[in-house]
């Protein structure tokens, strides 16, 4: 028996992604998902954009990369699949998120002093 197809290895990372993000761990679910997308697997670099746009929402508690990179990743991987609507959807949806954060950003040093 040979080595398991592409195809079949890109299935199995998008699964273990969805199985991750299932359980809350972003973290995972984004690497599973990015393996995915990274071999064209269908619906992965959609769903990866979600998880980073959630991470980036959560960065404040448990993310390892500033929210900034983590939309600029979305973003990117969204790009790719932009004849969907939901991917659309997902970009306009990060742009809020980045206004929001450069908003945040600009107030919190009036608030510390």
């Amino acid at each position: 028996m040979g080595r398991p197809a592409a195809g079949s290895q890109a299935r199995a990372a998008y699964e273990l992604g969805l199985w991750c993000e299932g359980e809350g761990d972003l973290e995972c679910a984004a690497h599973w998902f990015r393996r995915a997308a990274e071999a064209d697997f269908p619906d992965a670099a959609l769903r990866l954009g979600r998880v980073l746009g959630r991470l980036a929402d959560e960065q404040g508690t448990k993310a390892k990369q500033s929210p900034e990179m983590l939309l600029a990743e979305a973003t990117r991987w969204l790009s790719e699949v932009k004849t969907s609507p939901d991917a659309v959807e997902l970009i306009t949806d990060l742009l809020n998120r980045q206004q929001r954060l450069a908003a945040r950003r600009a107030i919190e040093p009036l608030s510390v002093a």
